[in-house]
């Protein structure tokens, strides 16, 4: 698993010791690389203090929390290093004078991506696909375009992953359909996956925006609130066809991950338990850092990359005018 990244599955504390860090429990006490770290990730009860906290700040050290189910609670970060008025200027501007059409931007690249996975699986056979194929196809972009304000054009997106969700049924097991999406608590196997992988991309996208000169509150699809980063939403969107579904379909369909034998199962919930988020992890990670042919750059590059580069496009349209056209799945085969 790439060092910069590290991922902490048990409870215990996370302390400051001499000039490095320390990972501690009952059972034992681990010390984690801290010059090469820049994110760290707490998937349980982890205390941690003001001293530990400014170090991380002086480190550039970026710290996400996520609760008893799987869920992102919040991140710690640095003071913003990057911070430009003048493109906050311009970002607010977008946001009233062209948020509708960056929205359609958006919302036309995640429909592109997961036009792409489910066409990979009517190519081997998914006969059963095709209706959803072909609505996205025939319909879907239209649909987009005909959207005259963000809340008609939320419907569409809406209605667009409902379709993918029901075509889970021609290519998973059993066990892994899904009857509806249930997010907080989730209630089954693929909905627990779905959440989990949701959450992480969520993680990834708030660091990789702390990297820019973007302002995390801003946002184009999603509203902007004071409880959330809308813009690490708009952006993991279009990533999460890629990253989190691509992954979790290799695992279920090689029985990497298996009902029986990594989740938690109680009367209203079901959650990873902590040898299946392990897995989930190691082969996200693995996702993330797998390389394709950029048809721009001329050069291969990381999935990890790639939200970077969506980030850059992002600015780019907002300073000088240029077209933000996201991450497509079919360019970067």
């Amino acid at each position: 698993m790439n060092g910069e990244v590290q991922y902490i599955s048990s409870m215990g504390e996370l302390v400051r010791k001499d000039n490095t860090l320390q990972f501690r429990n009952n059972e034992k006490h681990r010390n984690l690389p801290v010059e090469i770290i820049k994110e760290i990730y707490c998937l349980n009860e982890i205390t941690v203090n003001s001293k530990l906290l400014d170090f991380l700040a002086r480190k550039g050290i970026i710290l996400h929390f996520f609760n008893y189910y799987g869920h992102y609670s919040g991140t710690f970060y640095p003071k913003d290093k990057y911070r430009s008025g003048k493109l906050l200027i311009k970002q607010v501007d977008k946001f009233q004078n062209n948020r509708l059409d960056i929205a359609k931007t958006i919302v036309r690249g995640i429909g592109i991506n997961i036009y792409e996975v489910l066409y990979h699986y009517y190519k081997h056979g998914k006969s059963g696909v095709k209706e959803t194929v072909d609505w996205i196809r025939k319909e879907f972009y239209t649909n987009v375009e005909k959207a005259d304000n963000i809340k008609v054009l939320l419907a569409v997106e809406g209605e667009l992953w409902l379709k993918f969700y029901a075509a889970f049924k021609y290519f998973l097991p059993e066990d892994f359909i899904m009857s509806k999406r249930v997010k907080r608590k989730p209630d089954n196997p693929i909905n627990a996956l779905i959440s989990f992988g949701n959450s992480l991309l969520y993680a990834k996208t708030v660091a990789v925006i702390y990297e820019t000169h973007l302002d995390q509150r801003i946002s184009f699809l999603h509203e902007p609130t004071e409880t959330r980063f809308s813009l690490s939403l708009d952006i993991s969107e279009i990533f999460k066809p890629v990253i989190v579904f691509r992954t979790i379909f290799d695992l279920v369909n090689n029985r990497k991950i298996q009902v029986e034998k990594h989740f938690d199962q109680k009367m209203k919930y079901c959650l990873l338990n902590e040898e299946g988020r392990e897995i989930f992890i190691r082969a996200f990670e693995g996702r993330l850092e797998s390389t394709f042919q950029h048809p721009t750059l001329k050069r291969k590059t990381s999935y990890r990359n790639a939200i970077r580069l969506d980030c850059y496009k992002l600015e780019k349209y907002i300073m000088d005018e240029q077209e933000f056209i996201p991450f497509s799945l079919k360019a970067g085969y």
